[in-house]
This record gives C-alpha cells, structure tokens and sequence, in this order.
C-alpha cells in the first residue's frame, strides 16, 4: 500500500507542476477509500520548501457536492508556494478549472490537537486569531473531476491551487452573524465587462463557523493538528466566478474587508 500511495503521489504532483491532467489514477494505484485519498495529499506537504500555510475545504454546499459526486466536504493543504498576496497577479496558465471562488478564511491562534471527542464551535472560535476575506482559484489534474470520487479528488488535494488571503477583518468579526454576511464577487474582464456575483455566509455547511469546525474535526479524526499560524479557507459562498488572463477579481465582504487579484497569462 505505500509503494501505490507514493506512486500515485508522484502521477499527481507531476501533473500538477507540469499543468497536464489524466482521467483517473489507474486502478492499480488509485485510493478506494477517503483516508487513503489523504495519505496520498500528505505527502505534498513533505515536497513543499515552507511550513504548510494552511487548509482549504472543498464541496461545502450541497450544490458543490452535487456537482462532483461526492456527499459530504473534502479537505486540502494550502502549500506556500501557492499563496497569493492580496493586490497581486496569479498565472492563469493551462487551469482547467477557469473559476474564481469567494471565501471566508480563519487564522489560527492555537493549536488544536487530535482529541477523542469532537472540537464544538465554541471550542475552535477560542483558537481563532483573524478573520480575512479570500479568493480561491482552484484547478484539477484530472480532466473530469466530477467523475472520479470522493478519495481521488481528496488525493488530488480536495482541487487546490491558489490562494489570496485579504487582510484581517478590522472589526469585531465575532460580534456578526457570518451566516447571514453578504459578500460580492466580482470580475472586470479585460474587454472592461463586468460579473458580479452575491452570495451569503449559509452557503457555506451553512456557517463558515461550522465549515471550519467541520475541518478541525476531519484534521483531528486523521490525527493532525490544526497548527497556529495556519489558515482555513472554508469554501466559497457564491457561485463560482469564470476567469480568463488578463481579468481582475475582487471579493468584497463589506466591513470584513477585501481581497483583489490579477489574473496573468503565463505560469
């Protein structure tokens, strides 16, 4: 079983840094169940040249799920390499995905070990340091990934690719309900035509608050800690945005603040 685990780490992260896709991983190799799927993503945690940034969630509405076939959330690793500051320009390269997602994101201010009960809500806000507004471009190296299953796309790091952290909310973030927080994603194509979008904080598990739960309990049922320092993006609130280069993007969570980025051309 470890030599398929690395065998199909390595396929993937091939892909991946060589901007190509495959159907599926071959039989031979591929992961049957959803802790196998994240053996596999653990080890580009171990190729990364940087402590791990942070997590991102997958498929945390019921649209989301629907879409890729699978019936719950899927976690992923945020790897350094791939993070984006706010203001800044990402490649859009050869993305397969070509989408821009809007999404709440929370720093860590402990850790939250493994434990055998699960974390309550109240339990991880207590770890909470920040929250900051985010875009996600994520991307698949697998050309259909609404057809391979929940412990592919978990190998295939729950659709990772890059990350734009905003900066943290300036006001007291505690104090508003996020499930029935507005935020605008917006696209100014390079033809100067615009997309907005609007979505709200319930579409997220119903609760970024929960989303996040959600992702410590998955990390401690694995028997990872949720480090301090580290940060969770807990899944767009909005429908999808479509991106081509030379687009410009924001997501506006109102008085939480902003995240902009550009798309560029090359990677």
């Amino acid at each position: 079983m470890t030599d398929n685990i690395q065998a199909a780490a390595d396929l993937l992260w091939d892909c991946w840094m060589e901007q190509r896709r495959l159907p599926a991983l071959p039989n031979s190799i591929a992961p049957l169940t959803r802790q196998n799927g994240y053996a596999i993503q653990e080890t580009f945690e171990r190729r990364s040249a940087f402590p791990l940034f942070g997590w991102k969630i997958a498929a945390t509405s019921r649209a989301g799920q629907a879409h890729i076939n699978v019936d719950g959330p899927l976690a992923g690793r945020l790897l350094r390499e791939r993070v984006i500051d706010s203001g800044g320009e990402v490649p859009l390269g050869r993305n397969h995905m070509r989408v821009a997602e809007a999404e709440f994101a929370f720093r860590m201010g402990v850790d939250l070990p493994p434990r055998p009960t699960p974390y309550s809500t109240s339990d991880v806000l207590a770890a909470v340091a920040s929250l900051h507004p985010a875009i996600e471009i994520p991307d698949s190296r697998f050309d259909d990934f609404t057809l391979v299953g929940a412990p592919q796309l978990i190998a295939d790091n729950a659709c990772a690719h890059y990350f734009v952290p905003g900066p943290p909310a300036s006001v007291d973030w505690r104090a508003i309900d996020l499930a029935a927080h507005h935020a605008v994603g917006t696209v100014r194509h390079a033809n100067g035509q615009w997309l907005h979008r609007q979505g709200v904080g319930a579409n997220v598990l119903g609760d970024p608050r929960d989303a996040l739960t959600w992702l410590v309990n998955e990390l401690s049922s694995l028997g990872i800690t949720l480090r301090a320092g580290e940060m969770v993006t807990t899944g767009t609130c909005l429908a999808p945005l479509p991106i081509e280069a030379g687009d410009q993007l924001e997501a506006d969570f109102g008085v939480l603040g902003h995240a902009t980025v550009r798309v560029g051309y090359a990677m």
